[in-house]
């Protein structure tokens, strides 16, 4: 006669446990962007088309061949700092898919911040007035690399709303 040990049953089950525990985790760390865990989770950019845009819900004027309709949009971005989560509001004109001005305004929480989205507020014309839409991702404007993060948040979010 053969034997045969049986496993108990209880080593079963925890094994069995336990190998749903690994791929519940893994599926936890697939896909997504990879956040700093000492930084604050940073919301996602907010917009409003303003009202010198805005007609009825919808924009005013239109880009007869381009991708984006003419008009003002607004957006918030929000960024990561060590000390705290900082947003900009950005203002695009747009006209034939080109930004034809551009203004950002701040809200700084920490002092840090404030002097850094100075700098960047001071130069982000020369960086994106004149230049088609889908071609601007600032990276560091006037030593100020992570207030650009929350440009870019806020660009994208216009970029959707002046979808044509």
């Amino acid at each position: 006669m053969i034997r045969t040990t049986a496993v108990p049953r209880p080593v079963r089950i925890g094994t069995a446990l336990l190998g749903v525990a690994g791929i519940v985790t893994l599926a936890g760390c697939s896909g997504g962007t990879t956040t700093d865990a000492a930084a604050p989770a940073a919301p996602a950019a907010t917009s409003a088309p303003s009202s010198s845009a805005t007609t009825g819900g919808s924009t005013t004027g239109s880009s007869a061949s381009g991708t984006y309709k003419d008009g003002t949009y607004e957006a918030t971005g929000q960024y990561a700092t060590p000390e705290s989560v900082e947003t900009v509001d950005v203002t695009l004109t747009l006209a034939g898919d080109t930004i034809t001005d551009v203004t950002v305004t701040g809200d700084p929480q920490a002092a840090e911040s404030k002097q850094y989205q100075s700098k960047f507020i001071g130069g982000i014309k020369s960086e994106v007035v004149g230049k088609k839409l889908d071609e601007i991702s600032v990276s560091k404007v006037a030593g100020s690399s992570l207030t650009s993060g929350g440009f870019n948040k806020a660009v994208d979010t216009i970029k959707t709303e002046a979808k044509a």
